[in-house]
């Protein structure tokens, strides 16, 4: 499968469905975060269909425009890991 086909990182992908989630809790449509965010429309709809590694920044940048802490965006990810203690 070329590069460019490839499937996106489920992490990366589970990181946009969160976004998308509390996006659609709170009734925002994608043009309503994008512009909350300082995002690009188009830059926010790769994030939610997993194709875009965003920074930390803009994970930032997300959250509040969400108002919610930056870690609400991630957490899940680590979760329930065996072996691994939550503070």
């Amino acid at each position: 499968m070329p590069k460019s086909e490839s499937l996106p990182d489920p992490r990366l992908v589970s990181i946009g469905m969160q976004i998308r989630r509390l996006r659609e809790e709170r009734g925002y449509s994608l043009e309503e975060l994008a512009e909350r965010s300082g995002l690009s429309f188009r830059g926010l709809i790769y994030i939610e269909h997993g194709k875009r590694n965003p920074s930390a920044l803009t994970l930032v940048d997300i959250a509040v425009a969400l108002a919610v802490a930056p870690g609400d965006l991630i957490n899940h990810l680590v979760q329930g890991r065996s072996g691994e203690t939550q503070p």
